[in-house]
């Protein structure tokens, strides 16, 4: 018998904060959530944020995917892109995980694509790396 969706106690912005915050925990970049209900009919919120490659994103997706499932006993009604790597959905019912790989989540542009859905400050407590403390290689002209 499948466990339930999600547990009566923990609403769909909780539940987005959650997504967001484990999601963080293996260094997700750019993150966002977007407020969709008013927009979509299957989800009231979506989360989106970067790996800067194929094995960070599907650590991401696989660190939220855990953290639900043992810390709020949630499992994904769907999931797509664990394979690639490049664009993985985690789909939470009420909220939508999508983790991109940089240049997939620039080529795809949901941020732009929803544009007229309200971007929500991130959670209390969530303290973003500066970005020069990220892996970023440098370039310069010879």
């Amino acid at each position: 018998m499948p466990r339930p969706l999600r547990e009566a106690t923990i609403e769909a912005k909780q539940l987005a904060d959650v997504v967001l915050t484990a999601a963080l925990e293996k260094k997700a970049i750019d993150p966002a959530i977007l407020a969709v209900a008013d927009l979509v009919g299957y989800a009231d919120y979506f989360v989106i944020v970067s790996g800067r490659n194929p094995r960070q994103v599907r650590a991401i997706a696989s660190e939220v995917r855990q953290h639900l499932k043992h810390q709020h006993d949630i499992l994904p009604v769907g999931m797509e892109g664990q394979e690639t790597g490049k664009w993985v959905l985690l789909d939470y019912g009420d909220v939508v995980l999508h983790v991109f790989q940089e240049g997939a989540r620039a080529f795809y542009d949901l941020d732009g694509l929803w544009a007229d859905a309200p971007r929500l400050p991130l959670p209390e407590g969530v303290v973003l790396p500066p970005t020069d403390d990220l892996d970023v290689p440098s370039f310069s002209l010879p």
